[in-house]
């Protein structure tokens, strides 16, 4: 997957926003609007969240201007309703705070919103950036420290970049290895 991000700030930290809420993270910096910093660790944003939403493998990348667009009405719909004053210095949805993000996303997510297949998508798209670094070769992401795959315990491969397990997660051998495998672990 290659890894991209949208060009319009306004797209990038309304979905770093949204990102951020699905995983939350910690700030980047104090300035940071896009994050709201309620972790301690790396979140979604990141762990390539945009990356993996930008990336044209996924099909969604001519259409997160649009999305952002929306999020940031609903956002707007939503602050108007609960009546809170948003700072129109950033995007409306970044102008949330964390929990009235929360609660918006929530809505967004609902099984009776006529939207939640997208908002769920997109959610979905930041989690696996964040579990399973689907935009990097996993040796790379490691060796970046990727902090869903950090967390997780995933190690680095041996010297040879593979992957070996010494204890079987059985605690025993369920197979022997057929004695036509080639040394790459390919049926012959």
């Amino acid at each position: 997957m290659a890894a991209t991000t949208p060009a319009d700030p306004a797209t990038r930290a309304t979905l770093e926003a949204f990102a951020d809420t699905i995983i939350p993270g910690v700030k980047r910096s104090p300035d940071d609007r896009a994050i709201a910093g309620v972790e301690d660790d790396p979140g979604a944003v990141q762990a390539g969240a945009l990356e993996v939403l930008a990336d044209p493998a996924l099909g969604l990348a001519e259409a997160l201007d649009g999305m952002a667009g929306l999020l940031n009405m609903h956002a707007q719909n939503h602050a108007r309703a609960g009546q809170h004053i948003l700072d129109p210095a950033v995007p409306p949805f970044v102008a949330l705070d964390f929990d009235t993000r929360t609660a918006l996303v929530q809505e967004l997510t609902d099984p009776s919103h006529p939207e939640r297949e997208v908002w769920f998508g997109v959610a979905l798209f930041c989690t696996m950036a964040f579990d399973s670094a689907p935009h990097l070769p996993t040796a790379e992401a490691l060796a970046q420290g990727h902090p869903g795959l950090s967390l997780v315990g995933l190690r680095r491969p041996d010297a040879d970049g593979l992957w070996r397990f010494p204890h079987f997660s059985y605690r025993r051998r369920l197979a022997s290895v057929h004695p036509h495998t080639t040394a790459t672990g390919s049926p012959a």
